[in-house]
Order: structure tokens, then sequence, then C-alpha cells
């Protein structure tokens, strides 16, 4: 089992930025990829940004340039760094984990877990 606990959600005026964090915890070795999702009131979850244990880099194209995202493989945490925000951004934010490796050496398995959301508001 993994669990993950945000931290950094919060009220910020239309320009300013925010810090978002995650960190996991349980019974694993790894985790494959590790990222953030947003969802709106009557919308689908949708991809911010997710970063690989290997450094590969996933960022929404309506992020690229904004959001940075990073990670500590050894603390297994994650953070998304949100500049410039927009109203649209406003959403609640999820970080999540993806295929987890239990065991040093073993297979990574397709499990999937998500935080418990935090929330961003940008006001304009």
């Amino acid at each position: 089992q993994v669990q993950l606990v945000e931290s950094g959600g919060g009220l910020v005026q239309s320009g300013g930025s925010l810090r978002l964090s995650c960190a996991a915890s349980g019974n694993f070795f790894r985790i494959n990829v590790m990222g953030w999702y947003r969802q709106t009131p009557g919308k689908q979850r949708e991809l911010v940004a997710t970063l690989s244990a290997g450094g590969t880099a996933t960022i929404a194209e309506s992020m690229k340039g904004r959001f940075t995202i990073s990670r500590d493989n050894a603390k297994n945490t994650v953070d998304l760094q949100m500049n410039s925000l927009k109203p649209e951004d406003t959403a609640d934010y999820y970080c999540n984990a993806d295929g987890v490796q239990y065991i040093y050496s073993g297979p990574y398995h397709p499990r999937q877990y998500w935080g418990q959301g935090t929330q961003v508001t940008v006001s304009s």
C-alpha cells in the first residue's frame, strides 16, 4: 500500500505562485511515476504534470512555462511549483503514484494511488 499526503494548497491572487508537495509512505521500494492531476466540479480529472523515477517529465500544454515538477526519489516526494497562476487554475489538485516496485529489483506493479486532494483557488 502507498499513502499519499498533499500539502501547500490555498488562496492566491492571479499572477501569484504556490508550491504543492506530496509525500508517499508505505511498504514499497520505489514508485515509477509520481505526479499531479486536477479536477473542477463537473469535469474530468486532468493531467497537470508527472515525473518518472528516471527523470522523464510530462507537463500539460497549458501549464508549460508556468508549472515545474520535481521529485526526490530518496524521500519519495514530488513537488509542483506553480507560477503565474490564473483563475482557470482553480481546482482540487491530486497527487498520483503510478507503478509501484515493492521490493528492490522486483517488478513494477501497475497500481495507482491517489492523495486526498488539496484545493487551489486563484482569485482574479
